[in-house]
């Protein structure tokens, strides 16, 4: 996949003439990019967040992370200007009169802190409800740096920048999708705009690498957790909401924070697949289908795997489970696996999966070497 690949927007978008919003906003479509099936690394519930930007006058820069899509109200003005959900600088100026415009260079800053370090696969810069004012180009950069560094330290001159996004013209009032190939790990990035302007929201698709030493002080852990490594790699049904939401952090908050498939007719039942942090030994599960009330999974079972074409063994066999309630499963003497398999019955939902235990030493090694290889 190369960003030729991806649709392209360039250009303003028509001024806006009432109605929904969205209605001639610019987007790959439902399906989204190549990419979206990734999590978002960038994700605030995740623990991302903007450390700083050298100029956020009409829009905080902190709107950049906010999980929902970008909102429009058109009365909606404030003493500095129109309120707009995202992060919008002021215009940019030259040196005097005979020179209006800003020189080539100047651009506006934005440093992010993902909330899970990883390999990145695909970036958006999403313009929406950003017509005529959004930049002209951006940039994207990206740096692994551990610990918890403050914007002065990042912005050292000994901090390596690798360039994830180069300079590319975007469009207003657009979903803009680019592939990234660097095969490294990131921690932090910088979204520059070119020259001025604002931004509605930034996505970081990509995969999560977490720290093995972190890991290993833990000794156990959730090891389909989304922070800690843990994927869905496939699901049967997404109609309503991500299978992704069951490893996300925390409880669920209202019941499309969990997964929850379309009503099933005739036989069959729904599944999702977990890749997790590595080979590992589960002792311990959760299943909670907290908000889901009259359409929770009526049953549940738990199956694993060790590597891609390992057999398919029984972890847990076919539980009953009840609406809005945390279930929880001791697992003796559990073989090694590296996948999970989630059914429920016939169909319905879950909020959250949390499988409890530790790494394997062969899942150890490996987890290890891979961060070495990502130069972390």
């Amino acid at each position: 996949m190369t960003n030729g690949d991806l649709p392209r927007y360039t250009g303003d978008a028509s001024p806006y003439g009432g109605g929904d919003p969205y209605a001639d906003y610019r987007t790959p479509g439902p399906a989204g990019f190549p990419f979206s099936h990734l999590p978002d690394l960038a994700d605030r519930r995740l623990g991302a967040g903007v450390l700083a930007a050298n100029d956020e006058f009409f829009a905080e820069r902190e709107n950049l992370l906010t999980p929902e899509a970008a909102h429009f109200d058109p009365a909606a003005f404030g003493h500095k200007g129109k309120v707009m959900d995202g992060w919008e600088t002021r215009r940019r100026r030259g040196t005097d009169g005979d020179h209006p415009f800003p020189a080539e260079g100047d651009h506006d800053w934005a440093l992010i802190r993902l909330g899970a370090p990883g390999v990145i696969r695909g970036i958006v810069v999403d313009t929406a409800h950003f017509r005529g004012n959004y930049p002209q180009s951006v940039s994207v950069e990206g740096a692994c740096v551990e610990g918890s560094p403050a914007p002065a330290e990042l912005l050292a001159d000994d901090v390596e920048w690798t360039t994830l996004v180069p300079r590319t013209a975007i469009g207003g009032h657009a979903a803009n999708g680019f592939a990234v190939h660097a095969e490294r790990r990131f921690t932090h990035l910088r979204l520059s705009q070119h020259p001025d302007g604002g931004i509605a929201r930034l996505r970081v698709h990509g995969e999560v690498v977490p720290a093995p030493r972190w890991l290993a002080a833990l000794g156990t852990f959730d090891l389909a957790a989304l922070e800690n490594g843990g994927q869905v790699e496939d699901a049967s049904d997404r109609f309503y909401s991500s299978p992704t939401n069951t490893i996300r952090p925390g409880r669920s908050r209202k019941m499309d924070d969990g997964w929850e498939t379309r009503r099933r007719r005739g036989t069959g039942n729904d599944w999702v697949r977990y890749r997790l942090t590595g080979q590992s030994v589960i002792r311990a599960v959760e299943i909670d289908t907290g908000y889901l009330k009259g359409n929770a999974a009526g049953w549940a079972a738990l199956s694993g795997r060790d590597g891609e074409h390992g057999d398919w063994v029984e972890l847990l066999s076919r539980t009953r489970l009840q609406p809005d309630t945390v279930h929880r499963f001791l697992l003796a003497d559990a073989p090694a696996v590296t996948h999970v398999r989630l059914d429920i019955f016939p169909d319905g939902g879950i909020a959250r999966l949390r499988l409890h235990g530790s790494l394997t030493e062969e899942g150890t090694a490996r987890l290890a070497t891979r961060h070495r290889e990502l130069g972390g």
